[in-house]
């Protein structure tokens, strides 16, 4: 285990958050593996990589932008392996306004290193609370 790992590994999320602010879905692969597994209250059970490309896409609404923060990254590294989990706030906004949603998550993955670098291969998403407006 390299500190370096560690490093990479946490930045899953701060990509993640970029990827999925900027509605970049088709850019996901930078964060998530071909074979990832996410579960989600949301959506249940996702597996492979062009079915959350799929799901990302067809949730997406034109109106409403997300900023999603994380905290509190915990990352266990364990070879070529590594646990990872964060708590994380996403807010739900039109351009211009203050937030009409703003919702509390668990978010714990599982990484692989890759051919092209670290990637999250398995998540759990749990929604703590949600506020709205």
């Amino acid at each position: 285990m390299s500190s370096q790992d560690q490093l990479e590994v946490g930045s899953l999320f701060a990509r993640l958050s970029r990827v999925l602010d900027e509605a970049r879905y088709d850019d996901i692969g930078t964060v998530y593996a071909d074979d990832i597994v996410v579960r989600s209250p949301k959506s249940g059970e996702i597996q492979g990589l062009a079915n959350v490309i799929a799901f990302l896409h067809r949730n997406h609404d034109n109106d409403v932008l997300t900023q999603h923060i994380h905290g509190d990254v915990l990352v266990t590294m364990n070879g070529d392996e590594a646990e990872a989990s964060a708590n994380q706030v996403t807010y739900f906004y039109r351009d211009g306004a203050p937030p009409h949603q703003t919702s509390g998550l668990r978010v714990a993955y599982r990484a692989t290193r890759t051919p092209a670098g670290w990637r999250f291969h398995e998540g759990r998403i749990d929604l703590a609370w949600t506020k709205k407006d």
